[in-house]
């Protein structure tokens, strides 16, 4: 069922949703352990990224460049979906 409801919470801008996943993924050792939680207020969607513990500090990176990075390339996706994208990496 989570899946379920990932698939349409990623319907809000499914570019960036797809961009998203598809990086985290694959910088992850557990991918199936990561989890994005989409909510929508206004024209802004807000990402939030959850992955395994052992997997937070690949994602997040040194001084949070990578972390940095992945928004960048989420926000330039989020431009196809004519949506304003926040993507948070929280703890999980």
């Amino acid at each position: 069922m989570k899946k379920e409801q990932s698939q349409k919470m990623s319907e809000v801008a499914p570019t960036a949703y797809a961009v998203l996943e598809f990086v985290v993924k694959a910088l992850v050792n557990e991918p199936d352990a990561v989890n994005i939680e989409v909510t929508e207020e206004a024209n802004t969607v807000y990402m939030d990224v959850m992955v395994a513990d052992d997997d937070r500090g690949r994602v997040i990176g040194r001084r949070g460049r990578t972390a940095n990075t992945i928004r960048t390339l989420v926000n330039s996706a989020s431009l196809k979906d004519d949506k304003v994208v926040e993507v948070d990496f929280l703890d999980g």
